[in-house]
């Protein structure tokens, strides 16, 4: 396990359960190319799955991705992260951590801002990342189950996320 202190994040102020997922258009990368797409474009092909992570390459990232690759859960839902990486590191954890998944690109973080989940990197000025949150989102882009990190590192409850995404 990697050395780390744990550092309690301010309160987020995110969109819960019952309320609209905040639209948004990024460059979606997935094995092959990248594209602008809008979120409410993939919800209008159904329920998904909005994971919010790190940068690429650091460890909570590699859990995240390792988790939904060994559910399977992109057989299930259509799975989409987002993070502060560029669409050519997106494509090195796609391969790196064989997910059937896309994730957005979205280096300024103004989609994390959005959502009201920005992580302020402790000593890296003008550094910031999304905090790690899930979104299980409907075909109407009403988001069916919500969950932020209080602290960083902080990982999600998988099983809540796959009782979620039964019931969607």
């Amino acid at each position: 396990m990697p050395d780390f202190d744990v550092v309690d994040l301010d309160p987020a102020d995110n969109p819960e359960a019952g309320e609209a997922a905040p639209d948004f258009t990024r460059p979606l990368v997935n094995a092959e190319f990248w594209e602008d797409r809008a979120l409410s474009e993939l919800t209008d092909e159904g329920p998904l799955l909005l994971l919010f992570h790190s940068m690429d390459g650091a460890f909570p990232a590699t859990y995240i991705w390792n988790e939904v690759r060994d559910r399977g859960w992109t057989d299930a839902i259509t799975v989409v992260g987002l993070s502060i990486s560029s669409p050519y590191e997106h494509k090195r954890l796609l391969k790196d951590r064989a997910a059937d998944a896309r994730l957005f690109s979205d280096p300024g973080n103004e989609v994390a801002e959005r959502y009201g989940i920005v992580n302020d990197l402790d000593g890296m000025a003008g550094i910031e990342e999304p905090r790690p949150a899930a979104f299980v989102i409907d075909g109407e882009r009403t988001i069916q189950y919500a969950w932020v990190a209080a602290e960083w590192p902080d990982f999600p409850d998988y099983d809540a996320i796959e009782a979620a995404i039964d019931d969607v």
